[in-house]
């Protein structure tokens, strides 16, 4: 394998018509690349990783879903895993961007991750799978995720950024996504990038008791407050604040409780220097200036 993969069909493993299936191509190369001996499934959908385990002679792999694959259900938020493994693979729904329980099957499912009441709440159960798949792994087994991206009404959701990922990243792999809704779909609009790829995460386990988990975490500052921010930084964002537009006594007043101002007894004459410098400060009149940006 390489850090980006591409295939151009979903294979002929699984069930064609299950929405969010992914190609068999990906857990097949997984499997010869690693050589589990114990390979475990979670969100088997509609039965790809079943089929291309069958077809690579895994007879003892194990593929878990809420929808049930051969009859048997498993909820992955209450149940325990099986048995532990040195592989599991897992795909899950990528929140509400496809419906699973009382759309593709059965009723609404209240632990379906496809109906979860937010975007945070769906982080948060996945955090808990995510923890328990990670927990199951014997030392120095994987857990290879698949995960995308998403957009919805404008606000973009990167499930890579704000899942807390748990073990030690050993590979991260982009993956070309094809034969997707949005491609055949005519927007009214082109003012944002299309999603045409999927992230392919594989975390080691490499202590038997130790539980790496890294985060990220959302930090909002104030830019008033930056000791990196520069005077061309901050006339600028004063000037925004004004609509594009202010006078000098306004410019004083707003950024004279900066900390560059706190530290200048000039910051005055800074702040004239710094629109006399700069081609985005425009003067429109004497004491008034205007961002050109």
């Amino acid at each position: 394998m390489q850090s980006i993969v591409s295939y151009r069909d979903r294979g002929i493993w699984g069930d064609n018509k299950y929405r969010g299936n992914t190609t068999g191509h990906i857990i097949k190369d997984l499997l010869i690349f690693f050589k589990p001996n114990q390979f475990v499934e979670v969100f088997s959908g509609g039965g790809t990783g079943f089929d291309v385990a069958r077809s690579m002679g895994y007879e003892n792999s194990i593929h878990l879903d809420l929808n049930g694959l051969n009859g048997t259900s498993f909820n992955i938020l209450i149940d325990e895993l099986p048995q532990g493994s040195d592989f599991v693979f897992s795909h899950p729904p990528y929140h509400n961007m496809i419906l699973y329980s009382g759309n593709m099957w059965g009723e609404p499912h209240p632990h379906d991750l496809s109906r979860c009441a937010s975007y945070g709440d769906f982080i948060k159960k996945m955090n808990t799978v995510n923890s328990k798949i990670y927990n199951s792994l014997v030392n120095g087994g994987r857990h290879a995720m698949l995960i995308g991206d998403m957009r919805k009404k404008g606000i973009y959701y990167s499930m890579i950024k704000d899942l807390a990922w748990y073990g030690d990243l050993e590979a991260h792999v982009i993956k070309a996504q094809h034969n997707y809704l949005s491609e055949s779909h005519v927007y009214s609009n082109n003012n944002f990038i299309l999603i045409v790829h999927e992230h392919l995460l594989v975390f080691r386990k490499n202590s038997v008791w130790a539980i790496p988990i890294a985060f990220t975490k959302a930090v909002v500052k104030n830019l008033k407050e930056s000791t990196l921010a520069t005077w061309r930084d901050l006339v600028q964002a004063a000037l925004q604040h004004f609509n594009g537009q202010s006078n000098l006594k306004n410019l004083y007043a707003i950024l004279a409780d900066t900390e560059k101002a706190k530290n200048n007894p000039h910051f005055k004459e800074k702040i004239r220097q710094t629109l006399q410098i700069y081609k985005e400060f425009v003067s429109v009149e004497r004491g008034l200036w205007k961002l050109a940006i």
